[in-house]
């Protein structure tokens, strides 16, 4: 896969999930279990306008001649999100059902995407963009 295809796929992602959090957050979280109050539901729409940005930023990045930062950016965000809903899900916070299992790996295969063209594919990034 190219670092072109998986930024994009990156964004997509982020695009649906930050357009539910924005328009539906409640809907959204019902579907893994978990009920909003209204501080909440102001939480999940901050999320969802985040979302939105980092899609933005890994659409518009596609084709960057050193989208490094990028990269790094992404890696952290998504290994930190990775171990955070990981945690939850062992530790049923709030009462997460079985689908937050697809939170955990949709997390998993994103940091592992933006780590693999970050640490691993960098040298062969580095070389086809000079």
């Amino acid at each position: 896969m190219s670092i072109r295809t998986f930024l994009s796929i990156a964004a997509v992602v982020a695009f649906i999930f930050g357009l539910g959090f924005v328009l539906f957050p409640a809907a959204l979280t019902s579907l893994y279990g978990v009920s909003l109050d209204p501080v909440g539901i102001f939480i999940a729409q901050l999320e969802g306008a985040s979302l939105l940005a980092l899609g933005i930023i890994n659409w518009t990045s596609r084709d960057a001649r050193d989208p490094s930062g990028i990269l790094l950016g992404n890696f952290v965000a998504n290994a930190v999100g990775f171990i955070v809903s990981l945690f939850a899900q062992l530790n049923q916070v709030g009462g997460i059902n079985p689908l937050g299992w697809t939170t955990v790996v949709l997390y998993l295969f994103l940091a592992v995407g933006f780590g693999y063209f970050r640490f691993i594919a960098q040298g062969t990034l580095s070389r086809v963009t000079r």
